[in-house]
Formats: structure tokens, C-alpha cells, sequence
């Protein structure tokens, strides 16, 4: 969208007359990739990113940058803008008047939301879609279907999207509310997990691409289920690995086992190595960042197969919370003494053993503690 355009189309006040968007024999592209645009756009071309930025009431600059930030190429002086990217752009400078976001936020709006829904956009299209325009009959081409499946997938697919997020918004806004301070809402303390598929580079050479995809597909769907049932966050997928988040140590702990539990029991799996640390967290457009997330990664890299490190912080919180015992002669200690008192031991989900110290650079000493179930506590519905 960088232009120079001089503003041809517009009247004495500023606001644009535009002409009638050209016809797809003019412009030379697929008449039902337009098709499928107007439909899914709901508008027909009318603007060039001058004649837009003009009516919106924004400057070209900023035209531009909200709409490198949602992700949108330049398109020089093409007329290939709709009615409503018009009123996004209204909507954004709007709030930045408002003084309601400044224009640094609003920039960030627009990058965090151009790049989640292209995310989603990119998978509807290539798992979605592809399959349920696959021709039904034989002599249909897949242009002939597209467009009425899309017709009626469209209001429905917009309707849950907008549900989901507001659900998502309402649980990370109450997460917000209940933080300590201002300073917590951006720096937390958080539970983070890497989960890492073991030989993953190997198998990329002996596997087909579609079984790889298949698995890789399994993978992040099933620990994307179990994160989200036990109540802890998935930051993001990396194929062969997840990043989660949980709010406190036991529930990241949980997590964990239940990851490497699941995956240990199903064949097709390779096997999985997890690295947990506690500490601050600077979160920032859905990611998190700082030491606690390095520390956590370098933790699965050197955790066993089939095995969950954590860091002396998250061991420290275990044991604070009652969810481990700080050592076994300790739990044998508290389990005699509750004998000999006529009591119940206290009940532990979670044993830690200190493994070897080692330097990591960047990072300093790790004193890694390895993570197992105790004794008969293993419910894990």
C-alpha cells in the first residue's frame, strides 16, 4: 500500500468518489476467485489505498502501516479496496482518537489479529475446505463446487468465531482482574512447559510427508486437549513441539505426566520429554518471553525419554503447595508420626528427585529435579 497517489477521485471536502471497480476481463484475474472475494468480503472493489485512507479519514502513512501490520502485501495504486476495509480503518483510527489506544497499540492490534486469523484462514482452506470441495460427481470441476459450500459455511463459521473469542476474551480478561498489580497483568508468575517429540528430525527422513503430517496433526491435537482440559493455556505449536502456560505448579506438573502418560501409551507416538520452570513471565501478544521460557527449553533438552525436569523454583512451589513432599525420609517421617498420632499421612500427587547440577550457558548453574507420580496417586481422570 505504499502509494503516492494524487488524490484523483476526491471532491472539494476531501471525501472520494470512487469509480466502479473493473470487471474481471479487465483486470485480468480468475472471474471466481472474485467471485469468491465479493462473497466472503461482502463488499465489491471500489478504492485504491489512497482513495481508502482518504474516506477512512487517516493519513496514507498509517493506512499503511495498520495494514502491513494485519499481514496485506502493497498494491500500489491497484483499485482492490472494499467498503469494509474502509471502516476497519475508521474503526482503528477512531480508537486511537478516542484516546482509547495509542498508535503503537493500535498497530499491535491490528499485527496480533492479522496474524492469528491468517493462521486460521491458511487451515480452513487447506484441511477444510479442500476436502469438502473435493468434485462429487465425476465431470465436475472443484471451481464448481467452491463457491456455493462457501456460501454456506461462511455465516456459520463467522458466528463461531466470534463466539470462541469472546469466550477466550472472558477468561483472559478474568485472569487480568485477578492479578496482584498493574505490573502483573505483563509480568507474571507462570508455570511454563515445553513438550518436545523425541527423534522428530529422524523420522522426518523415513516417513512419508503425509504420514509425518498426520502424526504432527495427532501430536498437537492431543496435547492442545489436555492442556486445555487441566486448565493450563497452549502458547503455541512448533510441530515436533508445544509450549504451554499454567497459572500455578501443579497444574503445569499435571500437565506434563499426563503428556508423556498419553503419548507412552500410544504406539504411533515417538517419545516425549518435558521441561517445566516457575518463574516471571513478560507475555506478550499471546507469546511469552524471558528467562523462565529459555530455562524451561533448555530443560527438555536435557530431560530424559519419557521424562519431566523441572526447575528448583517449580520444585520449591511443589513442595510449598503440599503437592510433593521436599524429600521421601521427609514423607516417611510425616507418615510415621501421623501413624503414631492416629491421622492420615498427608497425600502428595507429585515425588521429586535432585539430579546432577550443570552449567547452562546463558543461564547459569541448573539444578534440574526430575518429576514422577508418588506412590498409589495416579488418578488421572
Amino acid at each position: 500500500m505504499s502509494v503516492d497517489d494524487t488524490g484523483s477521485g476526491a471532491d472539494g471536502d476531501g471525501r472520494v468518489d470512487p469509480e466502479p471497480a473493473p470487471d474481471a476481463a479487465d483486470s485480468g484475474e480468475d472471474p471466481l476467485a472474485l467471485r469468491l472475494e465479493g462473497l466472503i468480503l461482502g463488499a465489491e472493489r471500489r478504492y485504491t489505498p489512497f482513495q481508502a485512507a482518504r474516506s477512512a479519514g487517516v493519513s496514507m502513512e498509517l493506512a499503511s502501516r495498520f495494514w502491513r501490520a494485519m499481514g496485506f502485501a502493497d498494491i500500489g495504486q491497484a483499485r482492490a479496496l472494499t467498503e469494509a476495509d474502509v471502516l476497519a480503518l475508521r474503526r482503528l483510527a477512531g480508537l486511537v482518537e478516542a484516546g482509547l489506544l495509542s498508535e503503537a497499540m493500535a498497530v499491535q492490534v491490528a499485527r496480533s489479529t492479522g496474524q492469528t486469523t491468517a493462521r486460521l484462514a491458511e487451515w480452513q482452506i487447506d484441511s477444510f475446505l479442500e476436502g469438502l470441495t473435493e468434485p462429487p460427481e465425476p465431470g465436475m470441476t472443484r471451481t464448481e463446487v467452491t463457491y456455493p459450500i462457501v456460501e454456506l459455511l461462511l455465516p456459520e463459521l463467522q458466528e463461531f468465531l466470534v463466539y470462541v473469542w469472546r469466550r477466550q476474551l472472558a477468561a483472559s480478561a478474568g485472569r487480568v482482574v485477578q492479578a496482584a498489580d498493574d505490573e502483573e497483568m505483563v509480568d507474571r508468575r507462570l508455570a511454563v512447559g515445553f513438550a518436545d517429540l523425541v527423534g522428530f528430525t529422524r523420522l522426518t527422513r523415513r516417513m512419508e510427508e503425509e504420514e509425518l503430517g498426520e502424526l504432527v496433526e495427532a501430536f498437537e491435537t492431543t496435547a492442545a486437549d489436555l492442556v486445555a482440559a487441566r486448565g493450563g493455556r497452549l502458547i503455541k505449536t512448533l510441530g515436533d513441539e508445544v509450549l504451554y502456560a499454567a497459572d500455578d505448579a501443579g497444574t503445569a506438573a499435571e500437565i506434563a505426566l499426563l503428556l508423556v502418560e498419553t503419548m507412552a501409551n500410544d504406539e504411533t507416538m515417538p517419545e516425549l520429554r518435558v521441561g517445566i520452570a516457575f518463574g516471571t513471565v513478560t507475555t506478550r501478544m499471546g507469546d511469552v518471553f524471558g528467562s523462565t521460557v529459555n530455562l524451561a527449553s533448555r530443560l527438555t533438552s536435557i530431560a530424559p525419554r519419557d521424562a519431566v525436569l523441572v526447575d528448583s523454583a517449580l520444585a520449591e512451589e511443589l513442595i510449598r503447595t503440599q503437592d510433593a513432599p521436599a524429600s521421601e525420609a521427609v514423607a516417611a517421617e510425616e507418615a510415621a508420626a501421623a501413624e503414631k498420632a492416629g491421622e492420615d499421612p498427608p497425600s502428595y500427587r507429585f515425588a521429586l528427585q535432585p539430579m546432577w547440577q550443570r552449567p547452562v550457558r546463558g543461564l547459569g548453574v541448573v539444578e534440574p529435579w526430575l518429576l514422577t507420580r508418588r506412590g498409589d496417586e495416579n488418578d488421572r481422570s
